[in-house]
């Protein structure tokens, strides 16, 4: 698209400049609103309950073209990387990022999460739900330090040759704390949305206990655990430092990781990741002890997050020069810390919405102002756009990342705020009718993964929740 052109009809520019006074999303060049999903017999799994949603929001929807890519978008994971079986009677779902073949733990959580809340209206949805569980816990019993699983032992990754352990089943050995939290965070939405405990076996139970003595392990009060990661690289961010295992750390209580979101840790305590933890384990204290009767777990899990909310409280809250009291990226416990930004969940723009702090909260707001400045090295502002970029590609260019920017409409109540942020998204379809993983400031035709499925589902997920929060925005 002309630059000039997306100037002129972007009706609110960026939050430097004067925002609609209608409070009303504006109109695009891109008129040619046809289905973009595949025709159904090609789709890879399909829900009633889904495709009624599509057909409500649509007529709720004014903007059409907003209609539109909620129609691609929100059902992108199901019609597009979802394999379901079943073996033996238990069912398995094995869901894949997009244009890379193979399931990150958490992606695939990410993807399936705003399905989630209508399993009890469609019962083959909720049993490939249930089979993305029993999966994710097979994965981690195979290895819980693995963040990427292949479908097939037989396909080849091209991350075979890392310097780790690696095993026939993985796609890629890189250690983030999350993907493990991912797998907790989806097995508690499902219990709680549908009070079905068939996923939660002995092999469920093997696998959450190895999660724990994982978690355990990266804190690293005795030793420095049994994970280690090389790769024969010539990127910085692919590197870690002391042989693979991260840079020197004080035992304080918090987990280390020797990535984030794919990329190596520059200090071993990734602050959202910790945050994220306090939560998740709290959550499977609750299904130890309530599905499982298994009190001593439950002990352990809460012992260990209020090990670390205590640390995040004393080492990883830092005194601003400017904006006063806010959460560091990374931190290593000697007093060293990392001012950055990571654009997919958790990182710190998501806080609210992973349910580590309230939206009010003080320190949260500061790290959010902080965020959205330029003392963020990550907060890439063009001359019509804005938004936060990722560690994941060194510049230039600086790009946007639409899930980031898609945290930021759900991690504030400022209307005009939300309405910006979603001309925003909006507009970096570029016609396509999907959501992409980046794009180039004031060039949305330029722009990263095509075929990027968490993106898409989360996109439809903002939809949802600003039409049952802001209705009056929306339609």
């Amino acid at each position: 698209m002309n630059r000039r052109v997306f100037a002129k009809q972007t009706a609110m520019g960026t939050m430097g400049l004067a925002l609609s006074p209608q409070l009303a999303l504006s109109e695009t060049p891109y008129k040619n609103f046809v289905s973009k999903r595949p025709p159904e017999q090609e789709r890879l799994f399909t829900s009633k309950a889904v495709e009624q949603v599509i057909k409500k929001v649509k007529k709720q929807l004014k903007d059409p073209e907003l209609g539109w890519l909620f129609e691609n978008c929100f059902p992108n994971t199901l019609d597009t990387t979802v394999f379901y079986k079943e073996e033996k009677g238990r069912p398995l779902s094995h869901i894949i990022t997009g244009d890379i073949n193979a399931m990150w733990l958490r992606d695939s959580t990410c993807q399936v999460w705003p399905y989630v809340p209508f399993a009890n209206k469609d019962e083959k949805l909720r049993k490939m739900i249930m089979g993305l569980i029993n999966w994710q816990a097979d994965c981690v019993l195979v290895d819980p330090y693995a963040n990427a699983f292949k479908k097939d032992k037989s396909e080849v990754s091209q991350w075979k040759d890392d310097l780790t352990d690696m095993k026939d089943e993985l796609h890629e050995r890189k250690w983030e704390i999350n993907s493990l939290l991912f797998v907790i965070r989806l097995a508690h939405k499902y219990w709680k949305t549908t009070g079905d405990t068939t996923p939660f076996d002995a092999n469920w139970e093997n696998a959450m206990k190895l999660i724990y003595q994982t978690l355990l392990e990266q804190q690293r009060f005795d030793n420095l655990g049994p994970y280690t990661f090389m790769r024969e690289t010539t990127q910085a961010n692919e590197v870690i430092a002391n042989n693979g295992y991260g840079r020197p750390t004080r035992k304080i209580g918090m987990i280390h990781a020797t990535h984030r979101q794919d990329d190596a840790c520059v200090f071993p305590f990734y602050v959202p990741d910790n945050l994220m933890a306090v939560v998740e384990l709290k959550h499977l204290a609750e299904m130890f002890k309530t599905i499982l009767n298994n009190t001593t777990y439950a002990e352990r899990c809460l012992t260990m997050a209020d090990q670390i909310d205590s640390a995040i409280k004393e080492y990883a809250i830092i005194e601003h020069k400017v904006f006063g009291k806010m959460y560091a990226f990374e931190v290593d416990g000697f007093g060293s810390q990392l001012l950055l930004e990571e654009s997919t969940i958790p990182n710190l723009m998501s806080l609210p919405y992973i349910g580590a702090c309230d939206i009010n909260d003080p320190v949260y707001q500061n790290t959010r102002k902080w965020l959205l400045s330029e003392w963020n090295p990550k907060f890439v502002k063009g001359e019509f756009t804005e938004g936060n970029g990722s560690t994941h590609y060194f510049e230039p260019p600086k790009r946007i990342w639409p899930l980031s920017t898609i945290s930021r409409a759900l991690t504030t109540e400022d209307k005009e705020e939300i309405l910006f942020c979603v001309e925003q998204i909006k507009r970096s379809n570029a016609g396509t009718g999907f959501i992409h993983e980046s794009y180039l400031p004031d060039h949305p035709e330029d722009f990263t993964r095509p075929w990027f499925s968490w993106v898409n589902t989360y996109f439809g997920e903002m939809i949802l929740i600003l039409l049952e929060k802001h209705p009056e925005l929306l339609s």
